[in-house]
């Protein structure tokens, strides 16, 4: 069994920094040797700082594996599913590459950064940066639990992690990463009763609310497969965030790229009657990228010099 990345099956953290980079030089043999080393600094913080619970992720933009990888293609890595309907959208702005650190210690996501911006400083440029928190009990930003419906366990790894039916790329991870904006003062304007038939669930103890419809956000995002009562994919995202902007990174992994699709298709155009998800009235997405995180083995083998 392929090991993945930590990052991928990972419990939730206190504290997250999101890295989209491009590659601004055509020395991939350099680039393959320099993840291996950013898995390095993982494991240093990790067993340095145990009690921070440390995890990353390190991701190929859908647009650069071939050049970094030429050769054998993840089956299901294709560009981010780009959409549009009336004034909801999601744009395609996939990076190069996409690292994703977290901890329970805010020091240490931002030392691992450090270390890993001096590693690479010299070989990419830095499009974004995004600090993501836990909010109260796990909730996003709009009061509401973030990621209730996430499989628990070993669950997780079924769903997130390609199985060893895909011996290439076994252990490796499709991942959608979205920065959503969301518009608080709107959403604060709405009654109790409202946001109710918005998100279709209870504020407070998110259970299913009467004033759930097709149109609600808990139906329309749902990522039940259709066979099974186990989610098809892992969500990995938090709440970012200052007094001049809140919102919601998205992040999503999964054994294959078409849950985040089929998920993104029905909160954006919604059913045959229109129903489309009310949520995104009161959120924009901002960014949007696909990814392939690999195995540990396979950055590990295609880093050596």
């Amino acid at each position: 069994m392929s090991q993945p990345q930590k990052g991928v099956c990972a419990e939730p953290n206190l504290h997250a920094q999101y890295l989209l980079l491009n590659v601004v030089d055509d020395e991939s043999d350099v680039i393959r040797e320099k993840l291996a080393r950013v898995l390095d600094i993982f494991e240093h913080y990790e067993n340095e700082h145990f009690e921070a619970m440390v995890t990353g992720v390190v991701a190929v933009g859908a647009g650069y594996w071939t050049e970094l990888y030429p050769g054998l293609i993840p089956e299901a890595l294709t560009p981010f599913p780009q959409m549009q309907c009336e004034d909801r959208s999601a744009p395609d702005t996939t990076t190069d590459l996409f690292i994703q650190i977290r901890a329970d210690r805010l020091d240490i996501c931002h030392a691992i950064g450090i270390e890993i911006m001096d590693l690479l400083h010299l070989h990419v440029e830095l499009v974004e940066q995004t600090r993501g928190f836990r909010y109260l009990d796990g909730r996003d930003l709009n009061g509401y639990i973030y990621g209730a419906d996430n499989p628990r366990g070993m669950k997780r790894r079924e769903v997130a992690v390609v199985g060893d039916d895909v011996p290439e790329f076994a252990g490796g991870s499709y991942l959608h990463v979205q920065r959503y904006r969301h518009d608080l003062r709107r959403w604060q304007t709405l009654s109790a009763r409202q946001k109710e038939q918005v998100m279709g669930l209870t504020q407070e103890h998110n259970l299913p609310s009467a004033e759930q419809s097709d149109s609600s956000h808990c139906v329309r995002a749902s990522t039940l497969g259709p066979h099974s009562d186990l989610p098809s994919l892992v969500k990995q995202g938090m709440p970012y965030g200052d007094l001049n902007e809140q919102g919601l990174v998205f992040v999503s992994c999964a054994a294959s790229s078409q849950p985040f699709k089929a998920m993104l298709h029905s909160q954006i155009y919604g059913n045959s009657e229109g129903d489309y998800d009310r949520w995104l009235d009161f959120t924009s997405a901002q960014t949007g990228g696909a990814y392939f995180a690999p195995s540990v083995p396979f950055i590990r083998k295609r880093g050596v010099q």
